[in-house]
């Protein structure tokens, strides 16, 4: 989501309105906690007034995380607003409440998608559970490793104690 300087001073008259669908990946490798992200729609606008470029954004998809308990995917949903601030070269700051959080703008180009993401990586929670249904949520088995239970270890017989079971059957 990239645009020049040159295309946003029509928001100067009249903002500017944005409705796109952008795909995250990069955000797969970035993270351990997201498994995926569905195509993310970006909504909003953009204002261009005193100098100071102003985009109001909403994001909707939707994450896939895995529970804290089984590991299991769980859908999680992703919609927040936020508003981005950014000063091109050369302009003076107009008076605005939050300074932290404009951004300086180098070079004829503003690139939201490192502001994008962020906002993403931000609303990832530390834990999400699964909800508990019908079907188990973890896996029974996997790579070197398998679920017992207890019925199942009771009707094992050790292997190397297999031949000490025939001793006693003889007499």
């Amino acid at each position: 989501m990239k645009w020049t300087l040159q295309e946003l001073k029509a928001a100067k008259h009249k903002p500017f309105t944005i409705n796109e669908s952008v795909r995250f990946d990069e955000l797969i490798k970035q993270s351990k906690e997201i498994r995926d992200i569905s195509t993310v729609q970006v909504k909003g606008e953009v204002t261009y007034p005193n100098k100071l470029i102003s985009f109001s954004l909403r994001l909707e998809g939707e994450l896939i995380l895995p529970c804290a308990r089984t590991l299991a995917d769980v859908k999680w949903p992703l919609d927040l607003q936020f508003e981005e601030h950014f000063l091109p070269e050369g302009a003076v700051m107009p008076d605005v409440s939050n300074k932290d959080e404009v951004h300086s703008v180098e070079g004829d180009l503003i690139d939201l998608t490192p502001f994008l993401e962020e906002r993403i990586l931000l609303e990832v929670p530390f834990q999400v559970y699964a909800e508990e249904g019908t079907e188990p949520l973890a896996p029974p088995s996997g790579k070197d490793w398998e679920l017992v239970t207890e019925e199942s270890k009771k009707d094992q017989i050790d292997p190397r104690l297999a031949d000490l079971a025939k001793f006693f059957d003889k007499s």
